[in-house]
């Protein structure tokens, strides 16, 4: 892996490091019902999480969050890795999207007014396939 920041890396790494550390951030000092709240909406995508305790689904996901968006704002953090971790995060996200109806219109992908605060995160798919894509061109054009 290039540990070799690139200038184009920069403002996509401040921009999504800085987002998703503040929202682990303030999922940190969430109360009981919005821990209850934030299960509540992930369990209807995702089953399996009802078995969690709200508080501890939270915490984990606030510790995720912490830990993602300051590998994105570490320079030392490879952008492949970082951007594996964008990939797996922002799969999340789009499959609470995809899952949970009244997010999208009827028989699309275009998202309904509830849906756009979760549909935007398309972006850190992109991003994170952008810098997983760039480091698999570098390991290409290096072995060329």
């Amino acid at each position: 892996m290039n540990l070799r920041l690139k200038a184009w890396e920069v403002p996509l790494r401040a921009g999504a490091g800085a987002f998703i550390l503040n929202s682990g951030l303030t999922k940190l000092r969430a109360d009981d019902d919005a821990a209850k709240q934030t299960h509540g909406f992930a369990t209807s995508a995702y089953p399996a999480l009802d078995r969690l305790d709200p508080r501890l689904f939270v915490g984990a996901l606030s510790a995720g969050e912490i830990a993602l968006g300051a590998a994105l704002l570490v320079p030392v953090v490879p952008a492949a890795l970082a951007g594996a971790g964008l990939i797996a995060f922002s799969g999340g996200l789009l499959g609470l999207y995809l899952r949970t109806p009244g997010l999208r219109q009827e028989r699309s992908l275009r998202p309904t007014e509830r849906g756009i605060p979760i549909a935007k995160d398309v972006w850190l798919l992109a991003i994170g396939l952008a810098f997983v894509a760039d480091e698999v061109r570098d390991r290409w054009r290096a072995k060329s």
